[in-house]
């Protein structure tokens, strides 16, 4: 049984992944409806959070239903990053989780995100001054290291795991390299199998269906599994990837019927979370996912790009539906 504090996720959780602008409540509702077994909210700026933005304490937002779930805060400064986890801790997440692996470049020159594995030091100091400013379990997702030169991470999760983090989930990339080179997940295996490591090691990195799932599982010897972009118009692979773990079947990718369906949940909860125009427009970026290879599905996106309210974006699905039933 895997456990974060006093969380049981059953024998082999399957996580949703932090993502910009793409784990927000409505997506993440989805992800949940289909097996999702712990999610993780948009990472969210401590400096924001400090500052009372709107927009990063909107960013804690989430509902029971999505239980478990941890917030997820970046930084450079530890002290606003104290602050920031006591912030984050009174919206009453399940885990507090810091992130140590965003690329980008705003966020890495700023020594935040995975731009901390150049000053491993600090990544340390800050981690066990954030585990002894909340009572909430708190965990990491990092990558291997800062560059091939720097893959660290074996020694950095067994300082992480000595300061008190409560699991930690590794993606198998270094910071500088791009999504396109696969994912090494060696160092993710030596780490699970390091003998004094005794928190959960989550993978992370080309779980892109429920064969690489289990070929990650059984190959590596990890206590779980994260999903990042494979989720994009895809929330069914959760439940996808569960019965293939457990059964050895595959189930068949829904329908046209079953799409719209979930395309309607996602819109209708979208709209009550953000207004109607912003719900839409800010659903845009999903639609391709939704039906990607649907053949002759370009004039349809175009017109789900074009509309802005939710009447029109209904309409625009049922004309999806009667095409390709």
């Amino acid at each position: 049984m895997v456990q974060i504090g006093n969380i049981n996720l059953g024998d082999f959780p399957i996580l949703l992944a932090p993502m910009e602008d793409v784990s927000d409540p409505p997506f993440r509702y989805v992800c949940k409806l289909f097996g999702a077994d712990m999610m993780y909210t948009e990472f969210i700026s401590s400096e924001g959070l400090i500052r009372d933005a709107a927009k990063s304490v909107k960013k804690l937002d989430f509902d029971e239903f999505e239980r478990p779930i941890g917030i997820q805060i970046f930084g450079h400064d530890i002290d606003s990053m104290i602050k920031a986890a006591q912030y984050a801790e009174k919206a009453n997440p399940d885990v507090i989780d810091i992130n140590y692996g965003c690329p980008v470049r705003k966020v890495v020159s700023k020594g935040a995100g995975s731009g901390i594995m150049n000053d491993i030091p600090k990544m340390v100091k800050m981690t066990e001054a954030v585990v002894k400013a909340v009572e909430l379990p708190v965990t990491v997702k990092t990558r291997l290291g800062y560059d091939d030169d720097h893959k660290e991470i074996v020694d950095i999760a067994e300082r992480l795991q000595d300061v008190g983090i409560q699991a930690i989930t590794i993606h198998g990339r270094t910071r500088t390299q791009r999504p396109r080179i696969p994912a090494d997940w060696t160092l993710i295996g030596e780490v699970k199998s390091n003998p004094r490591m005794h928190i959960p090691v989550f993978g992370n990195g080309d779980v892109v269906d429920a064969q690489s799932a289990k070929h990650f599982k059984d190959t590596y010897g990890v206590d779980g599994l994260m999903i990042a972009r494979a989720s994009y118009g895809d929330p069914w692979i959760f439940r996808e990837v569960r019965k293939y773990l457990e059964t050895g079947e595959l189930i068949e990718k829904p329908d046209i019927h079953e799409r719209i369906r979930v395309c309607n949940i996602q819109l209708e909860r979208s709209i009550d979370w953000k207004g109607e125009w912003k719900g839409v427009v800010e659903l845009r970026k999903h639609w391709g996912n939704y039906f990607r290879g649907y053949p002759h599905f370009k004039p349809f996106r175009q017109k789900l790009m074009d509309v802005e309210t939710m009447e029109g974006v209904k309409n625009v699905l049922e004309e999806i539906r009667e095409y390709y039933y």
